[in-house]
């Protein structure tokens, strides 16, 4: 028997992934919100078992599929590792008390009317600091989606807020890995890729600012002064509130700065905030330990309790439960899960050739510079529906299309600019990509409700393909 593989046709490539659309559509359609908590993963293993089956048919061994499964999950395994440290820190944050101080003083200084514009400039001021949307919506967009919660703004609305400041910082700042990435893939260097994107993103940021400015004083809110004062008053006589907790944010936040990677970054942060839940926090610590021996024990417990599983200060029922609630490293598990189910579907289809015939069949529709920007931009997005990862959006279509650019005389800048316009931006509107499955599950605002106010990173592709067919600032290679 031969051992030569075959190569697939494009509509034979595209079964698995009409497949996949399709239950996906159903199952929003039969459980709604819940959708994410099962039904999705069932659908990537359903598209995963019929993307084996035509690779087998294409006399690929099933060894060969199941190495690109695991190369594919391994991808993901720092993503999980950050997403487990997430919800340590966001345990430990919420018993210390720093994440209801950030609630408490925001409530008091950031009027509603301005509270979107406010949400999305500091996300970008801490991202471009930090270089991570990641580590940005994880410590303030935890408090941020708290305050607009309090304040009684549509969360979905809050949570796009958050993410288009955080993508636009993690674009811009030179410390960000994917800024990084996509001008080594396109073959340009680091700045002269960031200062040709800010032709692009920052009028994209100029108008997301435009529009939930317009927002802000249009969108009627469901709370008054009232309310917002009860709000206040819980906070300050549930826990000790002082500025002086805010000094383990601004640590983690210089670790970050300094280069230091996310995960222990993250644990530091997360051990700071048990430091700070014993110093200041006793009644706190020993309510939700119940009867202890010993101070010491009440607040080991509690420490380990609120890293690895659910926490709520308030008693079952109380209108601000939620807001004072975390799940740990447990709540974590479920975005895990989708994200291991979503790397074997895109293990998969890579392993088979069938991602690379589906995009090797659209270059070839690219014939001006506008469509061929276009088609790069088309590309970085169906990376990230269909391999769920925004490394993969940005290194594939970085090799695909570098020649290609090359060869019309496009300067390498166009591509790396593109890369991140559409690969970076996009990973967060798909539920089963690593970054919508973490930033829905951090924020506790399903993607299906948060994506359509994520305008920044609606925005951000649509500029870069404008530019391009309006042939406007686009670089040529220039000669010899």
């Amino acid at each position: 028997m031969s051992n030569k593989t075959k190569s697939p046709s494009f509509f034979i490539a595209l079964i698995p992934i009409l497949i996949l659309v399709g239950l996906l559509a159903v199952n929003v359609m039969i459980f709604g919100d819940n959708a994410t908590y099962g039904p999705n993963q069932i659908a990537l293993i359903v598209g995963t078992g019929v993307a084996a089956v035509i690779g087998i048919r294409l006399s690929f061994t099933w060894k060969k599929l199941e190495k690109g499964i695991v190369k594919s999950i391994k991808t993901a395994l720092p993503a999980i590792l950050i997403l487990l440290m997430i919800g340590a820190l966001a345990g430990t944050w919420m018993i210390s008390g720093i994440v209801p101080t950030m609630i408490y003083y925001g409530l008091e200084i950031i009027h509603p009317s301005i509270f979107l514009v406010a949400a999305c400039i500091v996300s970008a001021i801490v991202a471009m600091a930090t270089g991570s949307s990641w580590s940005t919506i994880a410590t303030v967009g935890l408090a941020l989606i708290g305050i607009g919660e309090a304040l009684g703004f549509h969360l979905p609305m809050v949570a796009g807020a958050i993410i288009s400041g955080a993508y636009f910082g993690d674009k811009m700042s030179p410390l960000s890995d994917t800024t990084n990435l996509a001008p080594a893939m396109a073959g340009t260097d680091l700045f002269t890729h960031i200062r040709y994107m800010a032709l692009t993103t920052i009028p994209s940021i100029i108008l997301t600012l435009i529009i939930f400015l317009i927002l802000g004083f249009t969108v009627e809110t469901s709370t008054n002064s009232a309310s917002v004062n009860t709000i206040v008053d819980t906070i300050e006589g549930n826990f000790y509130i002082s500025p002086i907790l805010m000094l383990v944010p601004i640590i983690v936040i210089a670790l970050i700065v300094k280069k230091v990677s996310a995960v222990p970054a993250l644990l530091i942060g997360s051990l700071l905030g048990a430091i700070a839940a014993v110093l200041f926090q006793p009644d706190i610590i020993t309510r939700i330990a119940g009867e202890s021996s010993s101070y010491a024990l009440a607040a080991y417990t509690t420490s380990v309790q609120a890293m690895f599983g659910g926490i709520s200060i308030l008693e079952e029922g109380h209108s601000m439960e939620r807001l004072l609630s975390t799940g740990g490293m447990e709540g974590m598990m479920n975005t895990i899960w989708l994200i291991i189910c979503a790397m074997a579907f895109g293990g998969v289809m890579e392993a088979c050739g069938l991602l690379q015939k589906i995009t090797r069949s659209v270059v070839k529709l690219a014939k001006s510079t506008g469509s061929l920007i276009a088609t790069t931009a088309g590309t970085c997005v169906f990376f990230n529906a269909t391999a769920s990862d925004q490394y993969l959006a940005i290194v594939v279509p970085g090799r695909m299309f570098a020649d290609t650019y090359e060869e019309r005389d496009l300067a390498p800048q166009n591509l790396s600019r593109t890369l991140e316009d559409s690969g970076t931006v996009t990973s967060v509107l798909f539920p089963w990509n690593t970054c919508g499955a973490a930033q829905s599950s951090i924020l506790h605002v399903a993607t299906g409700e948060y994506w359509m106010y994520c305008f920044f990173n609606l925005i951000s592709p649509l500029m870069t393909i404008t530019f391009g067919y309006l042939n406007v600032k686009i670089a040529k290679i220039k000669s010899k």
